[in-house]
């Protein structure tokens, strides 16, 4: 990425602190601009600004009783872009929530943890060099 570009990363997460502590996380590495959502519609409001990468709560409902959880969100993203990678964050340490959000088209799952940017920054390389490497290999095919 050129020195003039940088990433666009959706924060959705109704823990306020949470939400702010990744925000600040993120916003001190140069790559990033940031904007956060407390709620799901809020994030699917903005989606056609085509954020880079989507890190998504998969709860979402402290706030708002009836707001639309992460799983609905998304649904909701992957419908209108298959291509935007969303990890989806949770304070549920179960394989079966995980393999449920991969099922749904999340590129990751990541555990609340006082790690969890270090994760997070972690996976977003991984989904970047592999998105890199996609292209690369798309850019040589069409030459053949």
């Amino acid at each position: 990425m050129n020195d003039n570009q940088k990433m666009t990363i959706f924060l959705v997460d109704d823990d306020a602190l949470f939400l702010k502590s990744l925000e600040i996380d993120f916003t001190h590495h140069s790559d990033f601009t940031v904007e956060t959502f407390s709620t799901g519609e809020s994030c699917i409001k903005k989606i056609h600004q085509n954020p880079t990468i989507v890190i998504l709560d998969y709860y979402l409902d402290s706030i708002e009783k009836e707001a639309m959880n992460g799983m609905k969100t998304l649904d909701k993203i992957k419908k209108y872009d298959q291509k935007i990678p969303v990890i989806i964050l949770s304070s549920q340490d179960k394989i079966e929530v995980a393999v449920d959000c991969m099922h749904h088209g999340a590129s990751d799952y990541v555990v609340k943890s006082e790690t969890s940017f270090l994760r997070l920054e972690s996976i977003i390389d991984r989904i970047f060099k592999y998105q890199h490497i996609k292209k690369q290999l798309g850019w040589y095919m069409e030459r053949m």
